[in-house]
């Protein structure tokens, strides 16, 4: 009998917890329910509803205004061993990268040392190179080795000499003209040679270079050229002095000067390399300097004579200059005057920033003056024609 009763007694104990569980989970489920359709409700309205502060714990933590809490904390405080495992990961995963940082370091310094024994070779065997190349004594057409004045000097003090000397002549060809004399000697009688020499700058004073995608390079013809040569080669030796190559000047001078007023050409070759500008040394020009007028826009390629110079505008292409004939006016007038050192006028001339410009005013100035003189003689000769006019018609006065 006493078995029976606790048998019924344990029977009703486990049902009592399963309902009690059951219901504990009912209020968690409830209380879920409430935090997702009304946001807004306070925990205390929760637990009036349920009546039980432990069923809605987790809704007061949900809407708590207090700071949450981040994961990893909720986890560190819930699972301890979780947050050790955690703080390891982390730290295995540093460990990590900086090795493999330093690993990728020391890659990027061996590939650099490499690099640099790479170059310093190649430059040491070119250095071999060029002492064995420009220091080697010449020979004959026999293989014979020609003597110089190294050859009694150590084998090594040869070569490098030898080399010196080689890049002193290179240094040479390039900074200097490639001859002494520019222009052959001027024309002896019977022929005529022209009392001046007109040396022109072929880009922007003859020419414009222009360039497009879809053109490429073109040159552009300035306004008047042709009238240009054609009245200048009267008075004047016209020699063309550029500093561009010779594969470009000599095709374009042939389209632009059909007729030959253009007696010669000099290009890059003529020129000296100073200060990183290409200039034009008169000297080896073969010429008399006080019959010498060169005609440019850039002062750095004439800066070695300046009062040979007659500096105009830069030509940028536009159709509507007319320098060419207002130059054209100058250099007539300068012929005719038969002027004995065109230095002295050209030196005037360089004080200003447009001389063209000046030589017009002086033009306007010099005709008033000739007009006024004009109008001077004419009225002193009007009274003597009064006075001889009685007599010559027999009339006493």
């Amino acid at each position: 009998m006493v078995m029976a009763r606790k048998g019924v007694l344990s029977v009703i104990q486990k049902l009592g917890s399963a309902t009690k569980l059951g219901w504990h989970r009912f209020g968690e489920q409830k209380c879920r329910a409430l935090s997702n359709h009304h946001r807004g409700l306070h925990v205390s309205t929760a637990i009036q509803i349920f009546g039980r502060k432990s069923d809605c714990q987790q809704f007061g933590r949900l809407y708590t205004t207090e700071k949450k809490t981040s994961s990893p904390e909720i986890l560190s405080k819930l699972f301890p061993q979780t947050a050790a495992n955690v703080d390891e990961e982390t730290e295995r995963e540093r460990k990590r990268k900086e090795e493999e940082e330093a690993k990728e370091n020391e890659k990027a310094w061996k590939r650099m040392k490499i690099g640099f024994a790479v170059f310093g070779g190649s430059g040491i065997a070119l250095a071999i190179w060029a002492v064995y190349e420009f220091g080697k004594p010449e020979v004959d057409a026999e293989g014979q080795v020609i003597e110089d004045e190294f050859s009694k000097s150590p084998v090594i003090q040869q070569y490098i000499q030898r080399m010196w000397k080689s890049m002193n002549y290179y240094q040479k060809m390039i900074q200097e003209p490639s001859r002494d004399k520019l222009l052959p000697d001027p024309l002896k009688h019977p022929y005529i040679q022209p009392p001046y020499t007109l040396v022109l700058e072929m880009k922007d004073v003859l020419v414009h270079p222009d360039w497009t995608y879809q053109t490429g390079w073109r040159f552009k013809k300035r306004p008047g050229v042709d009238h240009f040569l054609q009245e200048c080669a009267k008075n004047f030796e016209i020699v063309v002095f550029t500093a561009e190559q010779g594969m470009t000047v000599f095709p374009i001078l042939d389209a632009l000067d059909p007729n030959g007023y253009i007696m010669y050409r000099l290009v890059r070759d003529a020129t000296h390399f100073v200060d990183g500008h290409h200039v034009k040394n008169l000297d080896n020009l073969n010429r008399d300097l006080r019959k010498v007028i060169v005609v440019d826009w850039d002062q750095n390629a004439t800066k070695l004579h300046p009062d040979n110079t007659f500096n105009i505008a830069r030509w940028l292409g536009n159709d509507d200059d007319s320098q060419l004939l207002d130059l054209i006016s100058f250099l007539k007038t300068l012929a005719s005057a038969e002027v004995e050192d065109v230095r002295d006028v050209l030196h005037y001339y360089r004080q200003f920033d447009d001389p063209i410009a000046q030589f017009r005013e002086n033009q306007r100035l010099l005709l008033e003056q000739m007009q006024e003189k004009e109008r001077e003689e004419l009225t002193k000769s009007k009274p003597i024609v009064k006075k001889w006019t009685p007599s010559f018609l027999g009339r006493s006065s």
